[in-house]
């Protein structure tokens, strides 16, 4: 098919759009920056594109909660148009404060009415704002994104990115299903992966699980606290100048993405 499209949606406060849409462009994607506003006022607009990405940031000051104000717009006035686009077979993206808008809106976990969400983020148990470079492990092949991704090292930075299920039963049916796919880790140390009962900083949230990010029974709609967009090229990496630094970096997320519509 013709160059994927990509729609990196913005709100007021999102900072990390035009980093996103450089990623996705690296790739040969095609990206437009687009104000939720004129989303709202057009949702067809999504007709045009194959991937929805909603980037890191602030999205209106993360008044009330991260993430919720939007979430809010996503559900009430969005809903449809999101459900769609993702029936239609394409892919949607979430990344930090995208992931927490996808998760409190409903589109990434369906939100059962009588029972609330399956899952939210919820403050990091350090209650402060975390900011540092994080190891990560895939924990199953079903998320479009992560294709061909064992381990990754990425920077996060939030204060709302610990993943809590509602209950140890939606916990463990998430997991069974392929569903909890992107998992902290601690570094190996003389060839051994240490516990995975973890501890901060490794797990840098408190997370139930150690999750870092989560994607729908499709596999086509994925969120994830890291990000990606901070290490696409080599001199992004904090030890850049000091080691020959091999694994694979958030470029792969974005090449996957393009690449399913190849």
């Amino acid at each position: 098919m013709a160059t994927p499209r990509v729609l990196i949606l913005r709100a007021p406060g999102t900072n990390c759009d035009r980093e996103t849409a450089y990623a996705f462009e690296q790739q040969g994607g095609s990206s437009d920056i687009l104000h939720i506003n004129r989303l709202l006022e057009s949702p067809g607009l999504t007709d045009d594109y194959q991937i929805l990405c909603l980037p890191g940031g602030f999205s209106y000051g993360d008044d009330i909660a991260a993430g919720r104000i939007a979430a809010g717009q996503m559900r009430h006035h969005l809903f449809n148009a999101l459900e769609s686009f993702r029936d239609q077979g394409k892919l949607i993206l979430g990344i930090c404060n995208g992931f927490q808008i996808l998760l409190k809106s409903g589109i990434l976990l369906p939100d059962n009415s009588q029972t609330g969400p399956p899952a939210t983020l919820a403050w990091n148990d350090s209650g402060r704002f975390e900011d540092r470079w994080v190891n990560l492990e895939t924990a199953s092949d079903h998320c479009v994104f992560l294709n061909g991704i064992k381990n990754i090292y990425l920077p996060i930075a939030h204060a709302e990115g610990k993943f809590m299920a509602r209950d140890t039963d939606t916990l463990t049916s998430l997991e069974s299903t392929g569903q909890l796919t992107l998992r902290y880790v601690e570094p190996e140390r003389n060839g051994r992966q240490l516990s995975d009962d973890l501890g901060f900083p490794f797990n840098p949230n408190g997370s139930q699980a150690n999750v870092a990010g989560a994607c729908d029974a499709s596999g086509r709609v994925f969120g994830l606290m890291p990000h990606p967009e901070r290490y696409v090229d080599p001199t992004h990496h904090p030890r850049w100048t000091r080691e020959d630094n091999q694994e694979i970096n958030g470029s792969k997320v974005f090449q996957n993405a393009i690449d399913y519509f190849r």
